[in-house]
């Protein structure tokens, strides 16, 4: 056998051991009965797309960070990425998150929340010291407003949208983006005080992985090859339907959890597209802008994001609903 041969085979058995694994740990954990958090359950709200501040986002102008004292609290634990929890001058409590991951999140979130998808709240700070730390280059700092409550997380098979216009669009809108993470942890459910009482908004709190190549394995481990985020040229190499056959659209999609993608259909397309196409260029540009992007990188996710709208718009229409 040849060296390449005795390198292979053990790597293999070493994937298929490791998936196998996965596969039984998944099992077990799905069999756990769900809590569901009390409130009315919120994941999309009609809001005036063509009004939303996508510069200043969800939190607005006046939910910026004060950057005047900077106060270290602790490390965050967990996930990929470094983090930190600070305070900022104003008293307020913040998650900090440099790293190439800081702002692709930014800009994914505030598209996201144009359109009335629920997100957490967040801002990109070009340099940021933390005491004892260092100084960071694009740091996102997501709010941890004492009125929110933190309610664990939800899962992407069961959840009280389950078929419906928003879920779908909400799934169309991780491939446009090109977020490959879609796991159940990067889902947050936040608690709030609405108009209407207790309400728990259905959020994917991390949008980390988005704007970049999207890769097409689907293994345990090593899914994160070949993908990248925050590439503007590798982004818009991509497409995002790939077909449209007996009204269903197939999209260009191959990361985790493909399976989701197998329902979507012309009017779920029809409905996101309607959302879509009331974004202003210069909202798409501000989304951006807010990132921390250079004017060269913003007009390439503007451009590419665009021929994704205009993709989708295609996808949803009555002429193709036929084929």
């Amino acid at each position: 056998m040849s060296k390449a041969g005795r390198f292979w085979r053990p790597a293999a058995i070493l994937l298929l051991v490791i998936a196998s694994i996965t596969g039984v740990s998944a099992q077990k954990k799905s069999k756990k009965k769900d809590k569901v958090p009390d409130g009315r359950p919120v994941m999309w709200e009609k809001v005036r797309i063509d009004r939303q501040d996508t510069f200043y986002g969800p939190g607005g102008k006046a939910m910026q960070p004060d950057l005047s004292r900077i106060t270290f609290i602790k490390k965050e634990t967990g996930g990929h990425n470094k983090k930190f929890r600070i305070k900022d001058g104003s008293g307020r409590i913040w998650v900090a998150k440099p790293g190439r991951e800081a702002q692709p999140e930014t800009a994914s979130v505030r598209l996201m929340s144009a359109l009335g998808y629920k997100t957490e709240i967040n801002y990109l700070v070009p340099s940021l010291t933390i005491p004892g730390k260092g100084t960071f280059r694009n740091v996102r700092l997501e709010a941890r407003p004492d009125d929110v409550e933190r309610l664990g997380n939800w899962h992407w098979k069961r959840n009280p949208f389950v078929g419906t216009n928003e879920f779908q669009g909400l799934k169309i809108m991780m491939v446009l983006l090109h977020n490959w993470d879609i796991v159940d942890v990067n889902n947050t459910l936040l608690g709030v005080i609405g108009n209407n009482g207790r309400e728990v908004y259905y959020t994917v709190g991390d949008l980390g992985a988005t704007f970049g190549r999207l890769g097409n394995n689907n293994f345990p481990v090593i899914y994160r090859l070949g993908r990248s985020v925050g590439k503007p040229r590798q982004y818009a190499k991509s497409i995002l339907v790939r077909e449209v056959e007996k009204g269903r659209v197939e999209l260009s999609y191959k990361g985790k959890q493909r399976y989701l993608f197998d329902n979507i259909t012309v009017a779920n397309a029809r409905w996101l597209a309607d959302l879509l196409l009331q974004l202003r260029d210069e909202q798409i540009e501000d989304a951006f802008r807010a990132a921390n992007y250079s004017a060269a990188d913003i007009e390439i996710y503007k451009k590419a994001i665009k021929a994704k709208i205009y993709e989708l718009d295609q996808a949803g229409s009555e002429n193709l609903a036929l084929r």
